[in-house]
Formats: C-alpha cells, structure tokens, sequence
C-alpha cells in the first residue's frame, strides 16, 4: 500500500506563482530578486497556516538557482535546486525554536554562520517559531544578525511578533501576511478536488473555508478528513455533518418566525437544535451573525462583504428584501445582550429563549410606533390648538366642538420598554409617535354642563366620560398658561417653549433628588450657580474645573431624561462652560468657613453633633 500524504504537504507551493492569497508579499520578494535588493534578515509574521514558512523555503531555493525563469522563479532541474528539494543542501538551515531555544542551539547556529558556502552564492538560515527563544538566546544572536557576513541570510518566522524583542524587529525586514481570504481558500480546494477526482459542491468548500478563519492548512486538514468521510463525496450535508456547525437553513427559518411574530415554532426550532447538541451561545452568536449579513444584503454595494458561496447570497439578498432595517437593528442590539448575559446565567436556556421572545414581539411594537398615513398635519394642528385655546379663554367650561384623537392603542414607555427595544430606539420612537405624528381627530359634540357643575352624559357614560377626561384636561392647561405667559405652541418638531422659572422649578428638583441619592457633587454643581438659557433649546452650565465638567457629562442622560418630557421639549441640551472663580481675598471666621463646608457635604453637620466638636476652636 502506498503511504498516504496528506494535502498539505502534498500540494505544498513549490513557487512563488503558487502561493495562495499573499500576492503582496510574494510580489515584494520577486522583485527584491530581480534588483539583486535582498535584506540580510527577513521576519515573516502571522496567523498559522497562511504561508510562512512555505514562502522563506521559496525564498531559500530561489536566491541559489542557477537558472532563473524570466518571472524570478525557480528552475526546480538546476543542481542547488534538486539538492534543496531532495533534502542534501548545505546552503539551507532549519532551526525549530520551539524546541531549540536555548544560548547553545543559537551559539552553534553563529559558528556554521562563520563558513562561507562551498556551492551557491548564499547560505540560508531558517528560524520557525522564533518568538520561543529566551531572552538569553536573543541577546546572543543580536551581533550576528545585525552584522552577518555577506553571504548568509536570515529569515525568522513567527505568529506572535509582539514576544520578540524590539532589537530583533529593529535588525529585520519585515513581512506581515495577512489571513487567507475565503473565495481564495474554496478556489483552492476545487483545484484539488479536479486533480484528485473527487466530487465536491461549491456550498459545502465555502463552509470549509469559513470554518478554517483564514488558515489555509487548517483548510485542507478538514477537506481531507470531510473526503474520508464521505468516500470522495464532498457534499453541503457530510460537510456541516462533520463540522458540527448550524445549517443555514435553520437561521432562515427562524427569521422568518421572528418576522411574522410566530413565537411557538421559534421556541420549537431551538429546542430542535438543541436537541442536535449544539450550544446556547454558538446559537445565538451564529443568529448575531445572519442578521448583519442580513443587513450587508440590503445595498448591492456592500453585498460583496458576504464570504458566502453564490446559492447561499441569493436566499440572503432575498431574505433582507423581506425584513425592514429598523427589525434587524434591534434584534441585532437583543442578541448581542443575550451573548453579553449568557456565561453569567444560571439559566442559560431561558436567557436565548427570552431573547427569542422579544424579538418575535419587535414587529408589533414598530408597528405602534409607526405613523398613521390619516394623521393631520402639523399646521392643522396648530389651528386646532389655537381655535381650542380661543374658544377656552371665552367660555372655557361651554364648548361646542373638542378636537379627540381617535380610538387606538396609546404608545406608552411601558409599552415600547416591555417589548424589549433598546432604550435609544425606544425614546426616539416615543418621541415621533407623540409630538412629530399627529392622531386623526375626530368632532366629539359635547352637551353644556348643568350649573351644578355636573355633566350630562346620554348613551354609552363610560366611554363619553373617557373620552371627555383628556379634553377638560387640556383645556384647564390651556388656561394656566394663559394665567402666566400666554398660550405656548408647539412647533411640530417635538419643541414645545418654557420659561425660565419652569426650568428653575425641574432643575433644582433635580438638585434635590441627587442630594436624597447622596449625589452631593451633583448637588453642589447644579446649585452653585444659575444656568444660562443660551437659546431656546440651549442651557450652559458654569464649572469651576475639569472634575465638574467630567461629573457633569455623567449625569447628562440621566438629567435630560428628567428635563425633557417634563418641559416637552426633546430638543433640549445642556453644555458646560469652564469659568474662572471669583477670588475674594478677605479673612473669614471659623463659622463662615464651616457654613460653607456644610453647603458642600451637608453630612458634615452630623458628624460635628455626633463627635461634638466646636466650631469656633
């Protein structure tokens, strides 16, 4: 029987023309040959697998052929050619520093070093693994690296370039190679499988591909092993079969229960997996992963960035056509959380499941957050609330006609947070459903109260009664506003103007609050001095210093989350603006001085009681 060899030695490149996916490099080394520009010391770096040591054994027999091809390339018939293929050159040296790292290997590698080649123009010294040597070793071959006789060339090869000294890297040339692209590695594959007569198709080589993470030997032990396996009948099945990986399919499927809300068959299909021996995470990291190549698939320009056989980039391009941006975003946001929660989880299984879950709810939730195509316009709007406020001010309790939205479910916080959108999303979605959309209004005749100030109501009282709560309820609103400043408009952008002291009111509410929580630098900020109403949306907080603005940015969110709805303008901002303090420069008594420290830490004032210190010794 003939002695098996496995791919990756068997179709090793033998040339440069037949390395796969690192033109760049072996571009750079032909022309170095050509221009007689040879460095005296290479270092080839990068992930496993993608060409290292196969481009420095090139390289080595390259340099010493005698008979050149018009592309640089070696002859492989010359004597230095066959000697080196054979394994009987003198003029190559291999060292594995995995296992020879020690000052001894490296000083025995400087004494060959000293004799100059009896055949060829160079002496070649390959160091695989370099990064293992110690640091005792490295220093040793500085000299020799820095300064080697003319004839002897150096390359290192390593996958960790940042353990190697930077005296080394200073002393090289070097070579970064970059992670096999998966069109490249597939290709590949296929020219085996044509020259070894085995039947292959094209989805099951890219699923190698995507497996091997660029490394093209990791790619042709597993085609190898896939061959074996399926007696030289590669297929899409024996190959996902073999690798334990998720079918596609099962992802397309589960999308689409997701999109039509259908909660059951999803829960089914991944207890389906589950049952396959896959785990929680790979599952909800390979769903992370349909869904951006779901989102890739939506503009032909990006479609490129799928590293996906043909067959498989249609059903995603038709798929992305189906399935609106706004549901792959937040459901891209549920599972990275999930992936985020999973490891700390003492129930991992209902963590997916829960994610799953909301996710089937996203298109009922979008659909509430969706503007209604009856709505009025902003100015119509407007006139209503201006015809509404007029009519108030002449008669506020005898109205005829009341602008009502018409009946539908109301898009509240809780409702959005309940479905599980992020908050981001959620607060914009709340903002456009209840100040930018206006809901159709509808005429509602109401009757003039009785003098005794009770309402006569005819037909259906609890639905009228519901209905009328909202109107007396804006019209008692209106007519504080008109008791202060006048009516206040909305603009039709989620704007709505304030004054001052409205804003004075929330802030030092705020102020408070943070003082309860014990927020004390947050306290002392926003009530050391007045804020600035820069412009209508625009306040500017004076801060004595960095630490200040640094607090302040903090607290932003938190701080316009409470300002905003209750001044109904989600356009508000708040910035910093660093102030030199005023210096007073006179004496102060010890009361003074503690007054002050009180207003800074209040807690103070406890502690004197406690410790009971005076203040004036």
């Amino acid at each position: 029987m003939e002695n098996f060899i496995v791919s990756a030695r068997k179709y090793r490149p033998a040339t440069f023309e037949t390395v796969v996916g690192q033109h760049h490099i072996t571009g750079t080394l032909k022309n170095a040959i050509k221009n007689n520009q040879l460095a005296q010391a290479f270092l080839f770096c990068g992930p496993r697998g993608v060409g290292k040591t196969t481009c420095a054994r090139i390289l080595a027999k390259t340099i010493n052929c005698t008979n050149l091809t018009p592309e640089q390339e070696a002859c492989g018939t010359c004597e230095s050619c066959i000697s080196f293929q054979t394994g009987h050159s003198f003029n190559f040296h291999e060292l594995d520093a995995a296992s020879n790292n020690s000052v001894d290997d490296i000083r025995s590698l400087i004494d060959q070093v000293r004799i100059p080649p009896q055949a060829g123009k160079y002496k070649i010294y390959i160091i695989d693994e370099v990064h293992m040597l110690s640091a005792n070793a490295f220093n040793a071959f500085l000299k020799t690296l820095e300064e080697p006789p003319s004839y002897a060339i150096f390359i290192l090869a390593t996958t960790e370039k940042h353990k190697i000294l930077p005296t080394i890297l200073s002393r090289c040339q070097i070579f970064d190679f970059n992670r096999i692209q998966v069109d490249d590695i597939s290709g590949h594959l296929n020219k085996i499988a044509i020259r070894e007569n085995i039947s292959v198709e094209a989805d099951g080589l890219h699923i190698i591909a995507q497996k091997a993470d660029g490394g093209l030997r990791d790619a042709l032990s597993m085609f190898d092993q896939i061959v074996s396996y399926t007696n030289k009948n590669l297929t899409y099945k024996s190959v996902i079969d073999n690798l334990n990986i998720l079918d596609y399919d099962y992802y397309f499927k589960l999308t689409q229960h997701l999109t039509s809300s259908d909660v059951s068959n999803a829960l089914i299909l991944f207890d389906e997996i589950l049952n396959n021996g896959f785990d929680g995470n790979n599952f909800i990291n390979g769903l992370a992963g349909h869904l951006r190549n779901l989102l890739v698939a939506k503009d032909p320009q990006t479609t490129k960035l799928l590293e996906v056989s043909e067959n498989i980039k249609q059903k995603y391009i038709s798929q992305s056509q189906q399935t609106p941006v706004s549901f792959i975003l937040t459901a891209l946001n549920l599972a990275n959380q999930c992936d985020l929660n999973y490891k700390n989880s003492k129930n991992q299984r209902l963590q997916v499941e829960l994610s799953l879950i909301k996710m089937c709810h996203i298109p009922s939730v979008l659909q509430l957050a969706q503007p209604n195509p009856n709505s009025v316009t902003d100015e119509d709007q407007i006139k209503k609330k201006t015809n509404v406020s007029s009519v108030s001010a002449a008669n506020p309790v005898s109205v005829e006609r009341i602008a009502m939205p018409s009946a539908g479910p109301p898009v509240t916080p809780s409702a959005i947070a309940s479905s599980g959108i992020p908050a981001a999303i959620a607060e914009t979605k709340l903002v456009e459903s209840t100040t930018t959309q206006a809901p159709p209004v509808a005429p509602i005749p109401l009757t003039t109260p009785p003098p005794t100030g009770k309402i006569a109501l005819k037909g259906n009282t609890t639905t009228k009664v519901a209905s009328l709560i909202p109107s007396l309820t804006d019209l008692e609103r209106r007519q504080e506003e008109e008791e202060n400043d006048g009516p206040k408009y909305i603009t039709g952008d989620g704007r709505e103007q304030f004054t001052y002291e409205q804003l004075m009111l929330y802030w030092n509410q705020y102020a408070n609050k943070a003082k309860e929580d014990n927020k004390i630098n947050i306290y002392t900020l926003l009530t050391g001095a007045d804020p600035v109403m820069e412009s209508p949306e625009e306040i500017i907080v004076h801060v004595e210093h960095k630490i200040q603005e640094i607090q302040l940015q903090e607290e932003l969110i938190d701080f316009l989350n409470f300002l905003r709805p209750r001044l109904k303008n989600f356009q508000l901002n708040i910035k910093s603006k660093q102030v030199a303090r005023t210096v007073v420069n006179r004496l102060y008594t010890n009361t003074e001085k503690y007054q002050y420290l009180i207003e800074k830490n209040p807690k103070l004032e406890e502690m004197r009681r406690r410790f009971n210190l005076d203040v004036n010794s």
